[in-house]
């Protein structure tokens, strides 16, 4: 369901528009000035459509647009602008401040209900495009781009809420040699089955991305050394206690785990957290493979 946000300071005309939008199946958030506006969209992630009156108080609707457009937001808001001004100059200024679409007042329903569905259909378009650019093709896990952008923002918020963060590095033993001998149609199944029993296996939070290869990432938020030491055991097991089927029929498959955590190493950056992990995943496999070494 789209989430869409009316900004009016019409009591009146904002019910009647949460009534009709609430009817053709979207959810509905109402405030009744652009700063109240500003704050809504800043702080709910999920609004991705937003109908802004022009004339309200504190922050006008095309200023309120601009606002908008300035700030580098990591999901496109489609908005369309409310108003009785209908000269093009108007119009020309509305789009400029970076509306999508314009409605006069006063307005049938029936064509609100139209340029919603146009908004809808863009806003699926977009966040298709999105989940095309950010994830793996083959895992469907996040892409190293978006991984690692993820992990910066994690290690930030960590610093500013003295709360620590772990990864996890894992990749699959002995890879190379199951494409060689199998073939990589079956290394493609086995590292697709492997990251699906991973993502079975983590909290609602964390993340998990393929940083290159066999080579898998995951982020876990609020970890410290013990817990992600506990976890990486639990996955070790979780992924190479049962045999993974293949086309070749089922598969014994290790993983090796490199592990560390902003606990025993504060104030570190991401490139550096990543070095510890990559350098406890060398001595994992250095160790015979199918273990977990900390930091």
């Amino acid at each position: 369901m789209i989430k869409v946000l009316i900004a009016e300071d019409d009591p009146v005309s904002s019910k009647i528009l949460k009534r009709n939008m609430t009817k053709w199946g979207y959810e509905v958030v109402i405030t009744k000035n652009g700063e109240e506006a500003w704050q809504v969209i800043q702080d709910d992630k999920k609004i991705s459509l937003a109908i802004l009156d022009w004339m309200m108080p504190e922050i006008e609707g095309v200023e309120l647009c601009r606002k908008i457009r300035q700030e580098k937001k990591e999901k496109y808001l489609y908005i369309i602008l409310l108003t009785s001004k209908d000269r093009q100059e108007d119009i020309i200024e509305g789009f400029n401040a970076g509306a999508d679409d314009y409605i006069t007042k006063p307005f049938k329903y029936l064509e609100l209900k139209a340029r919603l569905n146009t908004g809808k259909r863009i806003i699926e378009l977009t966040n298709e495009l999105e989940r095309l650019a950010n994830r793996d093709s083959l895992t469907k896990l996040w892409n190293r781009r978006s991984i690692l952008r993820t992990l910066d923002k994690e290690i930030h918020r960590s610093h500013r809420e003295n709360k620590p963060v772990a990864i996890i590095m894992l990749d699959i033993d002995n890879f190379k040699k199951i494409n060689d001998t199998y073939g990589h149609l079956c290394g493609d199944s086995v590292l697709q089955k492997i990251s699906s029993r991973l993502k079975k296996n983590t909290r609602k939070y964390d993340e998990i991305g393929r940083y290159g290869g066999d080579e898998l990432l995951m982020i876990l938020p609020n970890c410290t050394l013990s817990n992600v030491k506990k976890i990486a055991d639990r996955i070790r097991h979780f992924v190479c206690d049962r045999k993974i089927k293949t086309e070749t029929g089922p598969m014994s498959v290790t993983i090796s785990i490199g592990a560390v955590s902003t606990e025993t190493i504060p104030d570190i950056s991401a490139e550096e957290l990543i070095k510890a992990s990559d350098n406890a995943l060398y001595k994992a496999k250095n160790k015979g493979r199918n273990c977990i070494v900390t930091n």
